[in-house]
C-alpha cells in the first residue's frame, strides 16, 4: 500500500508472549513520566517484574532522574538496549486498535500506528497538520534526542488527538469484531484492563480507507498532541538531523509510534491543573495581585486560597485569551521579580486547598477548558499555556507495549 496519509501502519512489535496475560502484565509499563514524586511506584514495579522481560529496562524513569537509581538504570537501558533482539519478537505489519478499561470503570479507544515528523511542526505559529497543543521546551530536547538517536527501537508513551467527525472510530470499533486478539490482560499497579487486535489485509485497506477520507476533510489541525509532546519533539528533531545528514525518505526515522484517539472519547476528561505559589510574602503577593485584579465574578475569574480563606476575584487586565494563561502571565512575572518565590501545578482542589493553606503560600482555582474547543483554540491562537489541563489521573496514562525498530 502506497503510504500518502499522515498517520499510517507501521511493524509494530510485541513481545513473541503476548498471548501471555501474566508475561505481558509484567512487560507493560506505565509511562516515565508518571508519579515523578513517588520512586516507590517504581520501587514496586521493579519488584514485580523481577527478573522477566519488561519495557521497565528500556526507559527511564524521571523519578530516577538526579537520584542515586538513574546511573544504575541508564545501565540497565543501555545493556538493553545492546541486548535487543527482533527474533524475541512478533511484528505486526498493520495497525493495533486497542481498548483500555481505566481504574475508573470508562473505556478508552486507541489506534496504533505512526505519524510521519515531516507533517509535524512544534514551533511557535505553527500551521502543520500534526500540532502541539502545549508550548514546547526546546531545552529538553536535546537530551531525549541523545538517547533516541543511540536506540534501536521505540517504546512510546505519545498519545495524538483526532476531532473524529468522520466516524474513524466507528469504522474502528466495526471492524474489530473481526480482527485477531493480540494481547488481553490486565496492567500492573491498578492501570486497569488493556485489549489489542491486529488490523492487517483487508481490516488494515477498510481501516485506511477511513483515516484517509478524515485526513482529506479535515481542515486546519488534523492532529493535535495529547500526551508525549517533548518525546515527538525529540523524535521530529532526530528526523532532521538524519535528513540533513543525507537519510532517505523512507528512512525509519522519519516516523513515530503512537496512539491516536477521539477528542470526543467519554473516557478524555480535561481536568484543570492548578497552581500554588509558595516562598512568598503573602501579604505583598496580595497586594501585587490587586493590581491586575478585583473581588468578584468576571469574564475572566480565579478562587485566591490562602490560610486567611478563600475569594472569587477576576482579572480587570487580560493578558491572554485564557484565565489559566492570564494568570500563569502574572506568576511568571511575579516570580522573576521575586526569585525566592515558586509556583507548583496541582491536580484536585483538595490538595490545592491543603497546600495553599501551608505558611508563605497562595493558590489559585479556576475551571477548565471544554475539551471541545480545543481545535479550535489552537487553530486560531496556537498552543496553550503551559499545564492548562491534564488528561485524567497517572494510572489512566498510556503503559509501554509496542516498539517499533528506528534503525536500518
Amino acid at each position: 500500500m502506497k503510504e500518502n496519509t499522515i498517520f499510517s501502519a507501521a511493524e509494530i512489535c510485541l513481545p513473541s508472549f503476548a498471548a501471555n496475560d501474566e508475561r505481558m502484565a509484567k512487560w507493560a509499563v506505565i509511562a516515565c513520566d508518571q508519579f515523578t514524586s513517588e520512586i516507590s511506584y517504581w520501587e514496586k514495579c521493579r519488584n514485580f517484574i523481577g527478573e522477566h522481560p519488561s519495557a521497565y529496562r528500556y526507559i527511564l524513569p524521571e523519578a530516577y532522574l538526579g537520584k542515586e537509581q538513574e546511573k544504575a538504570h541508564r545501565e540497565i537501558i543501555s545493556e538493553s538496549m545492546k541486548a535487543f533482539s527482533l527474533k524475541e519478537m512478533m511484528t505486526v505489519n498493520g495497525l493495533i486498535y486497542l481498548e483500555r478499561t481505566l481504574p475508573n470503570g470508562s473505556v478508552r479507544h486507541g489506534i496504533i500506528g505512526k505519524i510521519d515528523l515531516e507533517k509535524y511542526d512544534y514551533s511557535a505559529g505553527s500551521k502543520s497538520a500534526v500540532r502541539a497543543t502545549e508550548a514546547t521546551v526546546v531545552e529538553r530536547i536535546p537530551p531525549r534526542c541523545a538517547i533516541r538517536s543511540s536506540a534501536e527501537i521505540e517504546l512510546p508513551h505519545i498519545l495524538v488527538l483526532i476531532d473524529d467527525k468522520y466516524g474513524v472510530f466507528d469504522k474502528a470499533k466495526e471492524l474489530s469484531k473481526s480482527a485477531e486478539a493480540l494481547y488481553d490482560f490486565d496492567l500492573m499497579l491498578g492501570g486497569g484492563h488493556v485489549s489489542g487486535y491486529g488490523f492487517t489485509g483487508r481490516l488494515l485497506d477498510e481501516m485506511m480507507e477511513a483515516i484517509t477520507e478524515y485526513e482529506r476533510k479535515s481542515e486546519g489541525v488534523v492532529y493535535a498532541m495529547g500526551d508525549g509532546n517533548h518525546s515527538l519533539a525529540a523524535a521530529k528533531a532526530l528526523w532532521e538531523q538524519r535528513k540533513s545528514g543525507g537519510a532517505a525518505e523512507d528512512d525509519p526515522a522519519r516516523y513515530a509510534l503512537c496512539e491516536i484517539t477521539a477528542l470526543g472519547d467519554e473516557s478524555l476528561e480535561f481536568e484543570p491543573i492548578y497552581r500554588v505559589l509558595t516562598g512568598i510574602d503573602v501579604k505583598e503577593f496580595e497586594e501585587a495581585f490587586a493590581s491586575v485584579s478585583a473581588d468578584g465574578d468576571g469574564e475572566q475569574t480565579v478562587i485566591m486560597v490562602t490560610a486567611e480563606g478563600e475569594k472569587t476575584v477576576h482579572f480587570t487586565e487580560q493578558s491572554h485569551a485564557l484565565t489559566v494563561g492570564t494568570l500563569q502571565n502574572f506568576i511568571d512575572q511575579y516570580i522573576s521579580e521575586h526569585t525566592e518565590a515558586e509556583c507548583d501545578y496541582i491536580h484536585g482542589e483538595d490538595v490545592l486547598r491543603k497546600l495553599a493553606c501551608e505558611k508563605n503560600s497562595v493558590g489559585f482555582l479556576m475551571d477548565g477548558m471544554d475539551k471541545n474547543d480545543l481545535f479550535g483554540y489552537v487553530d486560531k491562537h496556537g498552543t496553550l499555556p503551559r499545564k492548562t489541563f491534564s488528561m485524567g489521573e497517572a494510572e489512566s496514562k498510556r503503559y509501554y507495549i509496542e516498539a517499533r525498530k528506528i534503525t536500518k
